[in-house]
């Protein structure tokens, strides 16, 4: 796994904590989904690209 894609699903979490944070501070849902998809999308980058990995000789 490249380390700029790492870093970009890395970012990705970080980015859906906030505003999941930032929905719960001002009791906003649509913030709070958005920010929950977006953890949930980077983790799944970063699990696929770690099946990569092992697959690679």
């Amino acid at each position: 796994m490249s380390a700029d894609d790492k870093f970009d699903n890395k970012a990705q979490e970080l980015k859906g904590k906030v505003k999941e944070a930032l929905g719960d501070a001002t009791d906003n849902h649509e913030w709070k989904a958005e920010g929950k998809k977006d953890q949930t999308v980077g983790n799944l980058k970063n699990a696929g690209e770690k099946i990569k990995d092992a697959f690679k000789p």
